[in-house]
């Protein structure tokens, strides 16, 4: 099976689409994909850092590394446990824009996580060092590609009934809120064993009949396949991020994480399921100071772009 050591690889950085315009001081976003997987990585590149940060992991097979309690970028890939190189990848740009300085305070700290984006391609190509470097390379602000790029080149969605309801593609998606001054982001790479559901309970993209072409609701696909109902695929995962300006320590990022990942239950379904590994990054950029906005109400608008952020998961165009 071909992998990145049979092939001459070449990062390209994805141009055009759909896409998250968005203000944000403090992020630079990346893009960087392989089309000979398809698969790719997406980083989140905090040029002020490194900043406070914290993750949240739930779900039965997760992988992530970085929990320092402070980063200077997040990176989000495809490629399951191997294209966790691409966070390497990126620490060592950031090692070499430093001039290569082993200070304490100049270690790069990274953090990343992956989706499993094998189940549709026929090949082992990875996210590596060189593609993470280049989505770094690539980090501009204030544009977020969405649909099937970077980290979500090859995601899929609504696979949790096999064959007897199928999935569809997916990618990444992001939404921006505001309360006053106080700005807060999602970005998510949807690749989930569940479908996704609007606001209005529907679901909107996976489980679909594979005789009919049509999307079935959750609740009728248990009653129609019953004690039939195939054991769900292994290797989902729903990797996000949520940002704000909001000056805010490691302990409440933590809270904040935690809210607003279980919020994202609303819109899939499944969520957190034992073949799933969510991973949500909580970063900020201490750029705002408001002691009278709770941590609380902050993750309840940021629960509700994280909503939209899924919902744009699949954008076309």
């Amino acid at each position: 099976m071909l992998s990145n050591d049979q092939l001459a690889l070449v990062p390209r950085i994805p141009e055009g689409g759909p896409a998250l315009e968005l203000d944000f001081p403090g992020l630079e976003i990346g893009v960087a994909e392989y089309d000979e997987g398809p698969t790719g990585c997406t980083v989140f590149h905090f040029p002020g850092g490194p900043r406070p940060c914290a993750v949240d992991v739930r779900g039965g097979s997760p992988a992530w590394v970085g929990d320092y309690g402070r980063c200077d970028a997040v990176c989000l890939a495809g490629g399951s446990a191997y294209g966790l190189e691409a966070a390497a990848g990126v620490a060592a740009e950031l090692l070499a824009r430093r001039g290569y300085s082993t200070e304490w305070g100049q270690i790069a700290l990274v953090s990343g996580a992956i989706v499993f984006d094998y189940r549709v391609r026929d090949n082992a190509v990875y996210p590596d060092k060189a593609l993470g470097r280049a989505a770094l390379r690539a980090a501009r602000p204030g544009r977020f590609p969405l649909g099937p790029r970077g980290g979500g080149r090859a995601a899929t969605v609504g696979k949790l009934f096999r064959d007897a309801l199928r999935g569809e593609p997916a990618g990444q998606g992001g939404a921006v809120g505001a309360i006053g001054a106080t700005r807060v982001a999602v970005f998510t790479v949807v690749n989930a064993v569940g479908a996704v559901v609007d606001r209005q309970g529907r679901v909107v993209r996976g489980y679909v009949d594979p005789a009919t072409g049509q999307r079935v609701q959750l609740a009728d696909a248990l009653a129609r396949l019953g004690a039939t109902t195939p054991e769900p695929p292994p290797g989902n995962t729903t990797i996000s991020l949520v940002v704000t300006n909001l000056r805010l320590g490691t302990w409440e990022l933590r809270q904040l994480g935690r809210q607003v990942h279980a919020s994202m239950a609303r819109a899939l379904q499944p969520f957190h399921a034992l073949t799933d590994g969510d991973v949500m990054f909580a970063v900020s950029t201490e750029e705002v100071e408001d002691p009278d906005l709770p941590v609380s109400v902050l993750g309840a608008v940021a629960g509700e772009v994280a909503w939209d952020a899924v919902l744009s998961c699949w954008a076309e165009g």
